[in-house]
């Protein structure tokens, strides 16, 4: 087989392992451009760098650029002589080859291999499909040779797929006579909403891992008592799936600035944030750790701080929120094909929903930082408007052109967020754990949503009141909303007014440690869209993949 070409100025995956002073005894590599990290460097190395979070205004059509912000900060920060570190998420395949296409940055700011990382990477995504679906299988198996206490009308535990698969939401299986085992209703979440994705994420060593998988709530008896994962025994079998999977990705930006890929939580129907140990990983090798949280603010920060953070004792030096011109004027009402022209009047009115989320930050305590993603299109008289309101709440702002300069077209942001971040402050949740999860909800809904309140529906107020009666009622809330708007309403752009968020259903995730509060129409298995970004990939004579962007 030939060797694997790299692509133009990478470096050897051996290079970069060098440039974290990581011992050769300490990483395994996956071919010449990417590695995986052993764990064991956290016993080694203290976590000493300071964590910069990059989050974003409501998403838009028009595109924002947080994960080309977030590589193209880490290269600027190298630029000014600070030694940095990404430490991001794993793009999905289901948005890959959906709506979304690439998910690894753009132009100058662009993790690689690219084609690799979103195409699987080390098999991570697999090996936590193939961990859940064992668990599945092995449930109706034990239903079939009635093995278990568990009533098959109660049984949570679905199957997972990392494809957008509509047809596949709501199944019924065991079809076909007693051979086949015992008929039920069931469905499939995609992957990156598989509780054992949060559970990679959040776990903080392989003991912890599997503590984790045997916590997890498959269902309940006849008379309505829990059970978990643990009485299936295959546990151990997980683990050993998950045993490669536990270990952060380690590639590079196209400048070279080292970038730890792991795990892919969705911020809109799971906690969005890449996992604990790879963040702890970049905060032990780097002096700045850049990293980000799924969506919008009010989705992925929001659960990184009150989640992620919560529980794995993290505490960020500053925030960095991520806008783009032609993102405001689409909050400002502006057709997306009418983006091009300028209107200085429709970026003052799309301000509103950037101001949104500048005052859920406020909720958290930490410095922050406004970016706005430079786009060829964009005006002196609009950048202006924004600097001014911005400036004017006394938060500092800096234009940046990452995707066409990379690490030289963020020094300004990158000297801005080094000052932001010599502000230590504690860190500051949203609510106490120990709230009941009404109050909960509805605290996210008031402060960063905006919402006037919440409607609870029957089927969610039974399942808040079984979480109650089962000792869960302290579990943190992992919000499932919209990443369209900042209430449930997808069509609601700008900063709504007048709204509740409606709580439609609960699901129970005892292994990642938190409550699931489904809101809306969100579905935990996406569809595709009518023209899905797969049909325009493919591959040529030579094995190079094209159309993947």
């Amino acid at each position: 087989m030939p060797a694997v070409e790299l692509s133009p100025g990478l470096r050897p995956i051996e290079a970069v392992a060098r440039d974290l002073d990581l011992a050769p005894e300490l990483w395994e590599p996956y071919g010449r451009d990417k590695a995986k990290v052993k764990l064991e460097v956290l016993a080694q190395r203290p976590a000493g760098g300071k964590l910069i979070l990059v989050s974003a205004i409501t998403p838009t059509p028009a595109g924002e650029g947080k994960t080309t912000t977030s590589i193209g900060l880490a290269q600027g920060l190298r630029k000014i002589g600070k030694r940095s570190i990404l430490a991001l998420r794993q793009p999905s395949m289901g948005p890959v080859f959906g709506r979304k296409g690439g998910a690894t940055g753009g132009g100058a700011s662009r993790l690689e291999p690219s084609d690799a990382i979103n195409l699987g990477l080390t098999g991570d995504f697999h090996a936590i499909a193939a961990a859940h679906n064992l668990l599945a299988a092995t449930i109706d198996n034990r239903l079939h040779f009635r093995q278990t206490t568990l009533d098959p009308r109660q049984v949570l535990w679905k199957r997972t797929l990392d494809t957008n698969d509509r047809a596949l939401r709501s199944i019924v299986l065991g079809l076909g006579g007693k051979l086949q085992g015992v008929p039920r209703e069931s469905g499939f979440d995609i992957t990156a909403a598989s509780e054992i994705m949060a559970i990679l994420c959040l776990a903080e060593s392989r003991a912890d891992l599997r503590a984790r998988l045997e916590r997890i709530l498959i269902g309940f008896t006849p008379e309505g008592e829990p059970v978990t994962a643990a009485e299936t025994r295959v546990v151990g079998a997980m683990t050993a799936i998950l045993n490669e999977a536990i270990l952060p990705n380690l590639v590079q930006s196209r400048e070279g600035t080292p970038a730890l890929v792991h795990g892919g939580p969705f911020a809109n129907i799971a906690h969005g944030c890449n996992s604990v140990l790879a963040t702890r990983m970049a905060l032990a090798l780097g002096e700045y750790a850049v990293t980000e949280a799924g969506f919008a603010f009010d989705l992925g920060a929001e659960k990184f701080f009150n989640l992620k953070c919560r529980q794995a004792k993290l505490n960020p030096a500053a925030v960095v929120l991520v806008a783009t011109i032609r993102a405001l004027k689409m909050h400002g009402g502006q057709a997306l094909d009418d983006l091009d022209r300028p209107d200085v009047e429709a970026v003052e009115r799309g301000l509103d929903n950037l101001e949104a989320h500048l005052d859920a930050a406020a909720h958290f305590g930490k410095p922050v930082v406004v970016s706005i993603n430079r786009f060829p299109s964009d005006t002196q008289k609009e950048f202006d408007a924004v600097i001014r309101r911005v400036e004017s709440r006394g938060v500092p702002i800096a234009v940046a052109d990452v995707f066409g300069q990379g690490g030289a077209g963020a020094i300004e942001l990158a000297e801005k967020v080094v000052e932001a971040a010599t502000f230590e402050t504690a860190l500051r949740t949203l609510y106490p754990v120990d709230a009941d999860p009404v109050a909960k909800i509805e605290t996210i809904a008031r402060a960063i949503y905006g919402a006037d309140g919440v409607t609870i529906t029957p089927a969610a107020a039974a399942k808040l009141a079984k979480a109650r009666q089962l000792g869960d009622a302290h579990l943190p809330i992992c919000m499932a909303k919209t990443q369209d708007s900042l209430s449930d309403n997808p069509k609601l752009r700008g900063r709504p007014k007048g709204f509740t968020i409606t709580v439609r259903d609960i699901e129970f995730a005892r292994g990642a440690g938190f409550l699931v509060a489904l809101t809306g129409d969100l579905l935990r298995m996406p569809g595709l869209p009518a023209r899905p970004a797969a049909e325009r990939i493919d591959v040529d004579e030579h094995g190079r993949i094209t159309g993947l962007t």
